[in-house]
């Protein structure tokens, strides 16, 4: 398991936690150790669920447990996962997310289910490479999105979630062809200005998709349905080749404004991460993706993306007054003893005809 680093220090390396392994000792005789927990490895079982998936259990729980209980269990999680103890923590929201995580994986700790990660394609047009970013969450701690390109629009996506936003959503939405141009660094400190730009380019955003819809339904009633043509995607939207959204999109993405301009949060936004770049390349019009506990009542709410350079990025979530910083993982996610890709599927179905 790699794991991100300690809270809220997005530039730090990732964490490794081996959490199984795998022992192939003759042709016909294998054996799966699980790593989990703090008394060595003991007795597990991996089996194929399906291509790109794959899902390992512990036949010996009580190798998890400790002699203090869950209360000990979760002190020793906190300083794993945090960095920190119960003490230190004085917010008392943050101590009942910290809680409500603890819960949720302990009580999977026995079964878990691998997905592989296919990694976003990289284009020369792309505002920056795509890839994976750790990223602060406020009180959730750091999470791991993905960062991908689709012509005028760039998305971040969760790899990892919390119990608002569950990972596979799609936590901000970058809009490339309406960039922001931010005042001063005076004016900037007042949020008030910030969020009247924000929202004329809301308004604008929602003006232009209103017209797009329009010229779309005329288009739709003047044409004889029985001699319909294929519909080009419309200017700005996401066609499935991208070749009309990546020439559109050339004017924002090529003509990156090559120097800096200065940068600092307004007044009153909260950041878990006060060491963010003090200058910034360029800024866009974004939504970013808020809910309650338990995904409910989720709704996109706008915001300001913020390129810092080619590893750092930030997002100022405007109706939360928060700002997360996001820093690209440089690891390979590979170490001396992994085995390739090929390996490993090839073991994995060695091991699935020993159990039938």
């Amino acid at each position: 398991m790699y794991l991100p680093p300690h809270d809220p220090h997005v530039d730090d390396p990732m964490r490794f936690k081996p959490l199984f392994r795998i022992h192939l000792m003759e042709r016909k005789s294998a054996t799966v150790e699980c790593m989990y927990g703090h008394k060595g490895p003991h007795n597990g079982h991996i089996q194929i669920v399906k291509k790109d998936e794959f899902s390992t259990k512990c036949n010996q729980t009580d190798h998890h447990r400790m002699s203090g209980g869950r209360q000990e269990e979760f002190r020793t999680w906190l300083r794993e996962e945090w960095g920190r103890t119960l003490e230190d923590i004085f917010h008392e929201h943050m101590q009942e997310l910290i809680l409500m995580k603890f819960i949720y994986t302990s009580q999977y700790d026995n079964c878990l289910t691998y997905r592989r990660i296919y990694l976003p394609p990289s284009s020369p047009d792309d505002l920056i490479k795509p890839g994976l970013f750790k990223g602060t969450y406020g009180s959730h701690g750091l999470e791991i999105v993905m960062l991908s390109f689709h012509g005028k629009k760039a998305k971040g996506t969760k790899i990892t979630g919390d119990p608002n936003i569950p990972a596979g959503q799609q936590t901000v939405e970058i809009d490339l062809a309406h960039p922001l141009q931010l005042p001063d660094v005076e004016n900037l400190r007042d949020f008030s200005e910030l969020s009247r730009i924000v929202l004329e380019v809301q308004e604008q955003v929602r003006r232009e998709e209103q017209e797009q819809e329009q010229r779309q339904e005329a288009e739709d009633r003047s044409q004889p349905a029985a001699s319909h043509p294929a519909a080009k995607p419309p200017l700005g939207g996401e066609g499935a080749e991208g070749e009309e959204t990546a020439a559109g999109a050339e004017g924002t993405t090529q003509d990156k404004a090559p120097g800096s301009q200065p940068f600092v949060l307004p007044m009153g936004v909260i950041s878990r991460n006060e060491d963010y770049p003090r200058t910034c390349r360029i800024c866009f019009y974004g939504t970013g993706l808020i809910a309650g506990h338990g995904f409910t009542s989720p709704e996109r709410t706008p915001g300001v993306f913020v390129l810092f350079d080619d590893d750092r990025f930030g997002f100022i979530w405007l109706e939360l007054k928060s700002f997360s910083l996001y820093s690209r993982i440089k690891v390979s996610f590979q170490n001396a003893e992994a085995p390739s890709r090929e390996a490993f599927d090839e073991m994995l179905k060695n091991i699935q005809s020993l159990a039938t």
